[in-house]
């Protein structure tokens, strides 16, 4: 068999290429190029410069891991670490549920359902600065239709973004209303994924609304709830364009995350070696939810 191997080998190199590998190389040429040159040689050189003193300004002097060393004892990295886990824990949840019940909903015989579909989705393709501007609106503490809404409540008005309680909280609700489109439009597709006669099946053996959803809407979705799941995680983590336009990381650092200290730190003090050193921690960070998630989904195949 080892002698065939060979002989086909020689062979093909007699032969070369077919037309069909040629035109599969001239497609994806143009692709692999983009990658190198703006995916892969600029991690490459993120790499080397987190090992160095990179300020753009100076010439680079080695420093080895001097960088991820500083960021031991950095106060305000590991503030950012707790802020972004923190919007990760309370962005996800609500996101997810209401994704889930969003697409319920815009499944059934809703009247209209193609209008609610795209409602719900425009957020998530309207520019997260013209959002944010608009929410900053809604969250001034004098003007702010939240405010308004409240005092006709009877409830006293709240300080949203200049409160360092209320100012992660305030992103959270602005993020859950921008990314729940997004949610909504995967979980139906999941939906509508799953066999009617399924339904069916367990309509004739009496189940009620609420056994089916139970016993077949949520382990047919397992798999895409796996996929929200660990891609919210690793989008939450990235969260940068609300934190940047509506509190730049304040009041008091209460809103500073990884992302937005990695453009400080970069793009206004130009310690651009230190930044990329906070960059590379984030993304061995993501790396391990990644292989996280492959696990799960590996592990949920083999229960199946």
């Amino acid at each position: 068999m080892s002698t065939s191997i060979v002989g086909w080998t020689q062979s093909r190199k007699r032969r070369g290429l077919t037309a069909q590998e040629r035109a599969a190389i001239v497609f994806v040429a143009p692709l692999m190029i983009l990658l190198l040159v703006y995916w892969i040689i600029p991690s490459l050189a993120s790499l080397f410069y987190s090992l160095t003193n990179y300020s753009v300004v100076l010439p680079s002097k080695w420093v080895g891991l001097e960088n991820y060393s500083r960021l031991a004892g950095d106060v305000l990295f590991w503030k950012s670490l707790k802020n972004s886990a923190y919007f990760t824990i309370g962005n996800i949840p609500f996101t997810m549920a209401i994704g889930l019940a969003l697409a319920i909903a815009v499944n059934g015989a809703l009247v209209g359902r193609n209008f609610f579909r795209i409602v719900f989705y425009l957020p998530g393709v309207t520019s997260t600065i013209a959002l944010s501007m608009v929410w900053l609106w809604l969250f001034d503490p004098h003007f702010g239709l939240l405010n308004a809404f409240l005092k006709l409540l009877g409830l006293p008005p709240q300080q949203w973004l200049q409160s360092t309680s209320q100012a992660m909280p305030s992103i959270v609700l602005m993020s859950v209303w921008g990314s729940v489109g997004g949610t909504m439009i995967i979980y139906l597709a999941g939906l509508q994924g799953i066999p009617v006669q399924l339904y069916e099946a367990a309509e004739v053996d009496g189940a009620t609304k609420w056994q089916q959803f139970r016993y077949i809407t949520l382990p047919s979705l397992q798999p895409v709830t796996l996929y929200v799941l660990v891609t919210s995680i690793i989008g939450s983590f990235q969260i940068f364009g609300p934190i940047y336009a509506m509190t730049d990381g304040g009041p008091a650092f209460a809103t500073t995350t990884i992302v937005h200290q990695i453009y400080i730190n970069g793009f206004r003090y130009f310690h651009m070696g230190y930044a990329a050193a906070q960059s590379w921690v984030l993304f061995v960070l993501l790396l391990g939810l990644s292989i996280i998630n492959l696990r799960l989904q590996v592990f949920g195949f083999i229960q199946d």
